[in-house]
């Protein structure tokens, strides 16, 4: 059985979970595979262990540039992101020692802001690529020769792969044992980490309150109460008598604060609830639009598909494939 040797980049300040969830992934496929598919080894520029950014310490096996000589031909080189990504980028004997790997290796796959790592180093040059959602303006800007995908949770372009933010690593992880191994090991080692094979929505599925940045205490206590009772009243009228607020002056707060109005953002809160609803429970479409508060099967579908990206039977239907493509 051919072992595949896997570099993960170890630097100080990456983000730990970027390099151990794929390393799991790899981990745990050789397990179930009954068999050594992946030999996976952390290695530095210097070959010194590395502190991450939540503070734990890495163990790292050997300098990056030795692997060749020491553990055989490289089959893969997993960057992991950092918070500080702009001084990783920015540090020249890193660069070279990932420029090195990657000339000698058969892929590349960077997590997170490990994107600019490889745009650092040309690899992005005419590709597709993505990063995390908050920084993909940044990439767009810093390298102009890159077609930033904005919807995926990974991007592959031949050799070289990218994705979305911390546990996007693993879902990149799992395409690459799809690629390698085929569909089937794949799905084997979603159904053991309890993760999807394929994300439904990409990076559109985040909280809708989470993603709210809200200065005004009034109106993040309306949007606690909403996220609490989805299929509550949430008429303008209702809303603008909890809030004390004329309904224009609410609908212009809505605007200011949140860039939307009122009714979209129930909509939105009435969409994640009856995401919830989906990954929890068997229960028909109607059943579900009635305790999101859509009204009715036809309405949930069309919101859903407007705000998630797929059907609601679509998003129920995990464990499949990565849907990894490469060219």
């Amino acid at each position: 059985m051919h072992t595949r040797t896997v570099a993960v980049l170890g630097y100080n300040g990456a983000q730990v979970i970027d390099a151990t969830g794929p390393a799991e992934v790899f981990a745990i496929a050789n397990e179930l595979a009954g068999g050594r598919l992946y030999r996976v080894v952390l290695a530095s520029v210097d070959g010194r262990d590395v502190v991450g950014a939540s503070g734990l310490r890495l163990g790292v096996e050997l300098p990056l540039g030795d692997i060749a000589d020491t553990v055989g031909p490289l089959d893969t080189v997993v960057v992991p992101g950092t918070y500080r990504w702009t001084v990783a980028a920015g540090q020249t004997g890193l660069l070279d020692a990932l420029r090195g790997a990657a000339a000698s290796s058969r892929r590349v796959a960077a997590v997170c802001a490990g994107a600019f790592l490889l745009g650092r180093i040309g690899l992005l040059d005419g590709r597709r690529a993505t990063t995390h959602w908050m920084l993909l303006d940044e990439l767009a800007e810093r390298f102009p020769a890159t077609k930033v995908e904005r919807g995926p949770i990974f991007v592959a372009d031949g050799a070289v792969f990218t994705s979305a933010g911390v546990t996007a690593g693993i879902d990149l992880a799992l395409a690459l044992v799809e690629a390698d191994h085929g569909p089937v090991l794949a799905r084997q080692v979603a159904r053991f980490m309890v993760v999807f094979m394929q994300r439904p929505g990409g990076q559109r599925q985040f909280s809708v309150r989470l993603r709210s940045e809200i200065t005004k205490p009034v109106l993040r206590g309306l949007l606690d109460a909403i996220s609490a009772d989805p299929a509550g009243d949430h008429r303008l009228s209702a809303l603008s008598s909890r809030a004390g607020f004329s309904e224009r002056h609410l609908s212009r707060l809505f605007a200011r604060e949140l860039g939307t109005t009122p009714a979209r953002y129930v909509e939105q809160v009435r969409v994640e609830a009856a995401r919830a609803l989906l990954e929890t429970s068997d229960a028909p479409l109607d059943v579900i639009a009635r305790l999101s508060g859509l009204s009715s099967a036809e309405t949930l579908r069309r919101s859903f598909t407007r705000d998630a990206g797929v059907t609601p039977h679509a998003y129920r239907q995990r464990f499949r494939s990565t849907g990894a493509t490469t060219g």
